[in-house]
């Protein structure tokens, strides 16, 4: 019954068996090799266009990068005021940007207000060189909520950016989680609503280290592998992240791991909902969710093997807790089993 985190996932046994074979032999080094070009043929064919694709080891790189290839001197990029970026990456993107500013954007369940963030887009816009330019927006998919953007939300956000001719970035660390719950292709959900530049998340899906920038600007793509190379996150062995996409891709595994995860967060949710012990804090969409729990009842379920993690409500949520109580957050992942969910809704019907 562990539902701390997707990050506690290993990796699915197609992903180990890829990398397990691919350790012998040699083949060329620094994203040289034809693994590492099938690859970039790949994810043309996964995105139905020509993108440029640049490999990584974790998801704060892929953003940091991300951001640092729209960078703008006094640059500023909009973001949820709880998004990953702002609250999660030790100053990483700020850093690699030489100095780049993240402006938080208010919304309800992680997801930005278009309405405001037009307002303050607008306001930055503005010529005045005190407080800076906008260089971006950024929002996450699905969100640190565990809510969806969907095709209109980020199109309208595409809006907003190209009309002060900035670009648009999506944090899709569950990228996947998200595209299977709206039903959509990949494309349909970032360049065809004019998404600009992806970061491409696996390893909370099954891969064991790899992520992916998916540039869809070429003009983004210019510099960066000089900011790829700069950062340390040109690997010799690249093929060790690609031999992953490569398994991940490969007759839509991503998709099954991702459609697993959020079915059993389903299955989970629906066991809440039917609790008196346990709420949902808000409706969830992928497979993060979001729950209430008097403190005794969450010891209770610990001591029975439970594994779970303390969640800071919101800031739009920071009425929701009751005497004695506390905000949970609760992952599921291709790795949770169905018997682990029904284990912790049969221990929530005896608390």
């Amino acid at each position: 019954m562990k539902f701390v985190s997707d990050n506690w996932a290993g990796a699915a046994p197609e992903i180990s068996k890829a990398l397990f074979d691919s350790a012998e032999g040699l083949v060329p080094a620094y994203a040289t090799s034809e693994i590492d070009d099938a690859l970039r043929a790949r994810f043309n064919e996964v995105f139905e266009r020509e993108v440029s694709v640049f490999f990584v080891g974790t998801g704060t790189i892929a953003n940091s990068l991300a951001l640092a290839s729209m960078n703008r001197p006094g640059g500023i990029v909009l973001c949820h005021r709880e998004s990953h970026i702002i609250e999660d990456e030790c100053g990483a993107p700020e850093f690699f940007t030489s100095g780049g500013r993240l402006s938080p954007v208010d919304g309800k369940e992680g997801k930005m207000d278009i309405d405001l963030l037009a307002s303050e887009t607008k306001r930055l816009h503005e010529i005045f060189v005190h407080h800076g330019q906008p260089m971006g927006i950024s929002l996450t998919q699905a969100t640190e909520s565990g809510t969806i953007y969907s095709l209109n939300e980020i199109a309208a956000i595409a809006d907003i950016a190209h009309g002060v001719e900035i670009p648009l970035h999506m944090d899709g660390a569950r990228f996947a989680n998200a595209m299977v719950h709206l039903d959509v292709t990949p494309a349909e959900m970032t360049w065809k609503q004019g998404v600009d530049i992806l970061s491409f998340g696996a390893t909370k899906n099954g891969c064991w280290c790899a992520e992916a920038l998916v540039i869809f600007d070429p003009d983004l793509a210019k510099q960066m592998p000089y900011l790829q190379k700069r950062a340390g996150q040109l690997y010799s062995k690249t093929r060790f992240i690609t031999t992953q996409f490569d398994a991940y891709l490969k007759d839509n595994l991503w998709i099954d791991l991702a459609k697993h995860a959020n079915d059993m967060a389903d299955r989970l949710r629906a066991g809440i909902s039917a609790s008196n012990h346990i709420r949902l804090a808000w409706d969830g969409d992928a497979n993060e969710i979001f729950a209430v729990l008097l403190k005794q009842d969450a010891a209770k379920l610990r001591e029975a093997g439970a594994f779970f993690a303390e969640w800071v409500p919101p800031h739009d949520h920071r009425d929701i807790l009751g005497e004695s109580e506390e905000m949970f957050r609760f992952v599921t992942s291709f790795a949770t089993t169905r018997e682990d969910v029904d284990q912790f809704i049969h221990e929530l019907a005896i608390l």
